[in-house]
């Protein structure tokens, strides 16, 4: 039996543990030959030293189970070792397919005492880590199909989180990176989708060393028991949009998590309200936005002239 992405290479990073390991894992499975990218610090703060142990791990690991991979354990916040982990997927496999990018720290503060480090280390690591790696994959896609002519076969898989959905108080950091990583997933996928890419980005819910604390009140499972929170769950979403079945899902954020996916809507205009006479004056738009903002009526002379989508009660 032929499975779905026999054939294709893919590179997934920060796989040595947690949802990059269940990814790499699964893609394994379904038949890619995989470099396992994982810079290896212990600390899920970026700190410690940086080991080739936990990348050279999972993919003997999936060598073991008859699939095919290659460790990586270069930084992808580093433009450069982006560079040399794509380069060694298409040198080890002959070109790359399929690029998943889910390494990431955490340094958890309130926004009135985080400091420049704090702030500078998360967005590195998270944003411009998920730049670095797509700027190599999609300079070599584009190339692949000048010289093919047309089309080619490429799939990126981003990372995000509801803490940039939903706010997160104590990560204005992580928060804007992860919205960050949704802007550049839908404008590549706009960029690439002439060379026969797809970019999307998931918003993962799972158990990990990075979610610690977060789902710290939800009781882990007994024994033969299912978690719903388990990082398997997240998997088989990343190892569909890396198929060519997905070739038509582009540009779209998902939340998935036990037994759960959801495809999230771009924003909606919840209300829109226009001034009697073509330009507002601050007077104006107390009477016609405070009202909307309390959830009282508006005043009679502006009000909401049209409600578009949401609606409130």
């Amino acid at each position: 039996m032929v499975q779905p992405l026999e054939g294709l290479s893919a590179v997934v990073t920060g796989a040595g543990r947690g949802l990059g390991r269940a990814e790499a894992v699964e893609l394994a499975r379904l038949g890619a030959s995989v470099v396992v990218n994982d810079y290896g610090q212990p600390g899920r703060d970026g700190t410690g030293a940086a080991s080739a142990g936990p990348a050279e791990e999972v993919a003997a690991a999936i060598r073991e189970a008859g699939g095919k991979a290659v460790a990586h354990s270069g930084d992808v916040a580093d433009h450069a070792q982006a560079r040399a982990l794509v380069d060694l997927a298409v040198d080890t496999y002959g070109k790359l397919d399929v690029l998943v990018n889910n390494a990431g720290i955490l340094r958890d503060r309130m926004i009135f005492s985080m400091s420049e480090d704090e702030w500078d280390s998360v967005v590195r690591v998270h944003l411009k880590g998920h730049f670095n790696t797509v700027r190599f994959a999609s300079a070599h896609w584009r190339e692949r199909s000048k010289a093919a002519g047309g089309p080619v076969y490429g799939r990126i898989v981003n990372t995000s989180s509801e803490a940039f959905l939903a706010g997160s108080a104590g990560q204005p950091n992580y928060a804007a990176a992860k919205g960050g990583i949704v802007g550049l997933t839908t404008s590549t996928a706009l960029a690439l989708a002439k060379y026969g890419v797809t970019a999307n980005v998931i918003c993962p819910r799972a158990r990990t060393r990075m979610t610690s604390d977060v789902f710290a009140g939800f009781a882990e499972p007994a024994d033969g028991e299912l978690d719903p929170l388990a990082p398997e769950h997240v998997a088989p979403l990343v190892g569909y949009l890396a198929s060519p079945a997905a070739g038509r899902v582009n540009g779209q954020l998902l939340v998935v998590h036990g037994g759960v996916v959801a495809v999230m809507e771009r924003p909606r205009i919840a209300a829109t309200f226009r001034a009697a006479a073509g330009a507002f004056s601050a007077a104006e738009l107390d009477e016609a936005l405070t009202p909307y903002f309390e959830g009282r009526p508006p005043g009679e002379t502006f009000a909401a002239t049209e409600v578009l989508g949401l609606k409130r009660d």
